[in-house]
């Protein structure tokens, strides 16, 4: 018996000293994977457009925590100062030196060189270009005013052809033994679908997605990785910031509950996430959010199909236009019925 309860002291004790081992070893990986990730991007530059909040500021602070310095542009000069505060009570980031904030309206071409300029004049270099700003036009057609259309190709492509135009002789310019540069356009699903309601937007993210793949494919072998995101829809609060037109009302309450939606909409954590890890892998494309990685999909397998099924959202999920005497197309409305309408004055002139 005194034999059994030594042998069991000597097992407990042993136990015991193995746990207590597996503890220590265990919080020194866990200290150095932390380590690791703080220093991860140390000595990088990152600039990203659209940077004070939503997924840019969820961008900004993820690669913060990799020890990146950063710039952000934006057009709200206190948005940015807020944006900076946050990623400081976040912890993101060491010190406010680690953030470089660039007013700027980069629908304006020269904003956009005076922007490159600045940050490679602060911090000496640019590594990481990432094109997030963007605006969203939610309406049906007959609503959709030109300037519409003018608004989201200036802000979801130019903005972005600047940007990039602007920085591509430095990320080109890379000296010997420097890591491969990288540009990330943050496009869209409505830059592989077609959605009701938002031609403004899904016409500017086409040609985002366009102009990324043509990009990807002509700077690859030259050291510039460009990595094309097309989310669905995310819980960025884009919502509040969304130009609505037609019944702005119930177009108002369709799309705030999508975006709100946790099953439909990811946070903006989990997109920078996804979209730090493919920048870091240097992928060519991502598609965040099941439902957009299968929407992408069939729309290129059955593109009649889609189209159709998305007519018939349309119709019966969508709201009507609001018909006013004066259309946003230029239309003059003398009588209007489901079946038919009649057109008094066509403002684009005779047939």
């Amino acid at each position: 018996m005194r034999r059994l309860r030594a042998i069991f002291r000597t097992v407990k004790i042993l136990t015991g000293a193995t746990a207590a081992t597996a503890g220590v070893a265990a919080a020194t990986v866990a200290y150095s994977l932390a380590v690791k990730r703080r220093t991860r991007d140390r000595g990088k530059v990152v600039l990203i457009t659209g940077g004070s909040r939503g997924l840019g500021l969820a961008l900004a602070a993820r690669y913060g925590r990799s020890g990146a310095r950063l710039v952000l542009a934006a057009r709200d000069v206190e948005e940015l100062a807020q944006a900076r505060e946050e990623l400081l009570e976040r912890d993101a980031i060491q010190s406010s030196d680690d953030v470089f904030l660039i007013p700027a309206d980069l629908t304006d071409p020269n904003q956009a060189t005076l922007l490159i300029d600045q940050a490679i004049g602060h911090f000496g270099h640019i590594d990481i270009l990432i094109n997030n700003a963007g605006i969203i036009e939610v309406g049906p057609v007959e609503n959709q005013s030109l300037d519409a259309y003018r608004r989201a190709m200036a802000t979801n492509f130019f903005a972005a052809l600047h940007t990039t135009y602007a920085a591509l002789p430095h990320l080109l310019d890379r000296r010997p033994g420097q890591r491969d540069a990288a540009i990330v356009n943050i496009a869209s699903i409505g830059g592989k679908f077609a959605m009701p309601h938002m031609l403004p937007y899904v016409a500017s993210k086409f040609a985002l997605v366009g102009f990324s793949q043509g990009l990807h494919a002509e700077l690859r072998h030259k050291g510039v990785r460009v990595t094309t995101v097309c989310p669905g829809l995310m819980r960025t609060g884009g919502e509040a910031h969304a130009d609505f037109t037609g019944l702005v009302e119930q177009e108002q309450r369709w799309f705030t509950l999508a975006a709100r939606t946790p099953v439909l909409a990811a946070s903006v954590r989990h997109a920078a996430k996804k979209i730090y890890s493919a920048v870091a892998d240097g992928r060519a494309e991502i598609t965040i959010t099941p439902q957009a990685w299968l929407a992408a999909r069939f729309a290129g397998f059955a593109p009649g199909t889609t189209q159709y099924l998305a007519s018939l959202a349309n119709r019966f999920l969508l709201p009507e236009p609001s018909f006013s005497d004066q259309l946003a197309l230029g239309f003059t409305i003398k009588a209007f019925s489901p079946e038919a309408m009649v057109v008094q004055e066509d403002a684009f002139g005779p047939s």
